[in-house]
């Protein structure tokens, strides 16, 4: 069962940082090491983890991802015990899709590992990581450098209504930025954070009709990301 590193607290708490964040121009598309990103081995394991109150019948999965390099991409031989080597965990929940991603897109954008409803594509989770990060830049730094890789993500921000920041410890001192953003239709809830000097991002988006919906479920998936330690 996925451990909750955040307690019990509404989306965005009332002291978190309000401010709009808006893209800033784009001198230069994303660097080499930014084009090498790397990409990983990873597993859902079929241990179902508990639901939160409120979220019903709701149960889920725990995904157990490696962030291996592109150069380990499919090496899933040998006695490696792929839980015992998760560089991040999150849950998923029970019934959702995962989406394979394929080498190449692993290779020049990050994404690592994805997981989408397939009653409605577009309610999904999903991870990128770079490597090449020993500590978090600030807050709205880092939300326009994941913009540069991602024109979505860019749409999103400069149609908001509304985008919120805070930055969260967890037991451990790990530091984490958490962003709400109220877009066109869309909402998007991205958790960031450093360690293993590789910057982790987890996405949880929905369509407005289905953040309404599934609010209590989407904001258990913000709250399930989490990097393991290495013991």
């Amino acid at each position: 069962m996925a451990t909750k590193i955040f307690s019990a607290s509404p989306v965005i708490s009332a002291s978190a940082t309000r401010k709009p964040v808006l893209p800033k121009a784009i001198a230069s598309r994303l660097g080499t090491s930014l084009a090498a990103a790397l990409a990983a081995t990873s597993v859902l394991t079929m241990v179902p983890a508990l639901p939160a109150a409120g979220e019903g019948n709701q149960t889920y999965k725990i995904y157990y991802g490696t962030a291996a390099s592109a150069a380990n991409y499919g090496g899933y031989g040998g006695n490696s015990d792929r839980k015992a080597s998760a560089e991040y965990v999150y849950d998923v929940p029970e019934g959702w899709k995962e989406r394979l991603v394929s080498k190449v897109e692993k290779g020049t954008n990050g994404t690592d590992s994805e997981f989408y409803n397939p009653k409605k594509r577009t309610e999904k989770e999903y991870l990128t990581f770079l490597a090449g990060f020993r500590q978090l830049a600030p807050r709205d730094v880092i939300l326009n450098n994941l913009a540069l890789s991602d024109v979505d993500l860019q749409d999103l921000i400069a149609g908001a209504d509304k985008v919120v920041s805070e930055e969260r410890k967890d037991e451990t001192g790990q530091v984490y930025y958490l962003y709400e953003i109220d877009g066109v239709g869309k909402h998007s809830l991205i958790t960031v954070t450093c360690a293993k000097n590789k910057l982790y991002a987890h996405f949880v988006n929905a369509p407005a009709p289905e953040w309404n919906r599934d609010h209590d479920t989407l904001t258990h998936l913000r709250d399930s990301f989490k990097t393991v330690s290495s013991s």
